[in-house]
């Protein structure tokens, strides 16, 4: 029985069609997965079930009555509650003042509780198996404990009907299956979940229903028990399906990068890094594979000086560990962060000025930027990473995360670097994007460029890179080439009792 339905929705924006007579159900008691590549239209649905935005044809059915929601609040108080993909939390506020703000616990009327709220938010992180300080700023939590905060602001509301978009795209495995147990929780006590993943595994492992879109229609819908992963492949991409073959690894050139020794205090006490050692060559992809927590986003961003960790970094054989962060950047060290939203993008510019951004010394003629010069470099860049957007001057957001993610990646590369570094590049990316972003990283190295990447997704660090190097608990746990990276091997070496103290750089 469908507890909630969208019936014949469909969106415009302008002269463009987001959605197109759209029928969607959800079933109460079950998880109901929404699939389909950037730009497919899930979050534009999701966003008019949950209040966000409203209909421009079709309508809503909420027990088989027809509802419109004004804002998210209705939507909420209605029974619909959403996890949105990016982030939706207020740094400055702690996570109870986030997990209850316009929701306030009161003692007397206009009094809020704070105590009762402080229990209320302890006891829903420990559901979610967390032990996060409810007084702690949400700014100063890594990403993967942010994106429990926002799954914790969902469960505040007793919420029959619960969207989850790439909930798991920053949790670590084991986060991972607290989260599905929360969900089997709610099942039984029949809400109706939506989940939204790039992640087809967990799909099929968790998914009742399953329903495709792609290019803004219902392409198909049916029970989970009754398609594979290569169905779901075959409807989200249609005719631009394709298979691509892991090709043996390439042969790398010199070193281009090595740091010894590399080591980060934790706030607090202990190490973030903990002597860590290892060199990267031109031509060669390199996966940094860890779980959360492990190292491998501050191991990124020392390299890049964004961290005043001590030890050794070198640039083609020159000490560079003194350099602060725009100095190495002008000695072509590029860095994608994993967070795109917070730490990638310019929200005020567009397309074009968020790839320009990077190279307006070299577009400047006597004080004066060419216009001709950055047109042109800028739409050589979006032809090259095939940027789906309708000319460089729209706005960055309203280009699919896909497409945001190759405009990051666009702007290091206008630059020319010897060395990229890319933090989850696949992070709220869909299958077909996801591929291309592949595609460019293999790309770059085929130039000669160094390229690293770090992922927690093992199947993708053995399906892209040339050498797997783990880390575990600060420490470099292993340094395997593709022949040697097998699952037992990674997962083994992911196991942080068993980490050596210090690890030897491959040469």
């Amino acid at each position: 029985m469908s507890l909630l339905r969208a019936e014949q929705v469909g969106k415009t924006y302008g002269g463009v069609v987001a959605l197109d007579g759209v029928d969607f159900d959800v079933r109460a008691g079950a998880v109901n997965v929404l699939i389909g590549e950037n730009g497919a239209g899930k979050s534009t649905l999701m966003k008019i079930l949950a209040g966000v935005e409203q209909p421009s044809s079709g309508r809503l059915l909420l027990d088989g009555q027809p509802v419109r929601f004004a804002s998210i609040r209705e939507a909420a108080a209605a029974g619909v509650g959403i996890v949105f993909q990016e982030l939706n939390l207020c740094p400055n506020l702690t996570v109870t003042e986030n997990i209850f703000l316009g929701r306030d616990l009161t003692s007397a009327p206009g009094v809020s509780d704070k105590a009762a709220e402080r229990k209320r938010a302890r006891e829903i992180l420990a559901r979610l198996a967390h032990d996060i300080d409810p007084d702690a700023q949400v700014g100063t939590l890594r990403i993967g404990e942010q994106q429990i905060v926002e799954i914790a602001k969902a469960l505040v509301d007793d919420a029959r009907v619960l969207i989850l978009d790439e909930p798991t795209s920053a949790l670590s495995t084991a986060e991972v299956e607290v989260l599905f147990r929360v969900i089997g929780e709610l099942k039984q006590a029949g809400v109706g979940v939506i989940y939204i993943s790039h992640r087809l595994e967990e799909l099929m492992r968790i998914g009742d229903y399953v329903t495709v879109l792609r290019d803004g229609r219902l392409i198909d819908s049916k029970p989970a028990s009754e398609v594979s992963v290569a169905w779901i492949i075959a409807q989200m991409l249609g005719d631009k399906a394709r298979d691509r073959p892991r090709t043996a690894a390439r042969q790398a050139g010199e070193i281009v990068l090595s740091v010894e020794a590399l080591s980060l205090p934790r706030a607090g006490g202990g190490l973030l890094l903990d002597n860590v050692s290892a060199s990267f060559r031109a031509g060669e992809i390199t996966a940094l594979y860890g779980l959360l927590g492990s190292g491998r986003t501050e191991f990124l961003e020392s390299i890049y000086g964004a961290r005043p960790a001590k030890g050794s970094v070198k640039l083609n054989g020159e000490e560079i560990s003194h350099l602060p962060l725009a100095e190495r950047c002008r000695r072509r060290i590029r860095f994608v962060p994993e967070d795109r939203q917070r730490d990638g993008l310019f929200h005020n510019l567009s397309v074009g000025g968020n790839l320009g951004l990077s190279r307006l010394i070299a577009f400047a003629k006597a004080g004066v930027i060419d216009g001709g010069r950055e047109r042109s470099a800028i739409g050589e860049m979006m032809a090259r990473l095939g940027v789906k957007a309708a000319s460089p001057q729209i706005a960055i957001g309203a280009l699919s995360g896909g497409n945001q993610q190759k405009v990051v990646i666009g702007r290091g590369l206008m630059t020319g670097p010897l060395v990229m570094l890319l933090d989850e590049p696949s992070r709220g990316v869909d299958i077909g994007a996801r591929g291309e972003v592949f595609d460019t990283m293999r790309a770059l190295a085929d130039q000669g460029m160094a390229v690293v990447f770090a992922t927690s997704d093992l199947l993708e660090a053995q399906a892209v890179a040339d050498r797997v190097l783990v880390m575990a608990a600060g420490r470099l746990t292993a340094d395997l080439p593709l022949e040697a990276a097998t699952e037992a091997a990674l997962v083994a070496a992911c196991n942080p009792i068993e980490a050596p103290r210090n690890m030897e750089p491959a040469q």
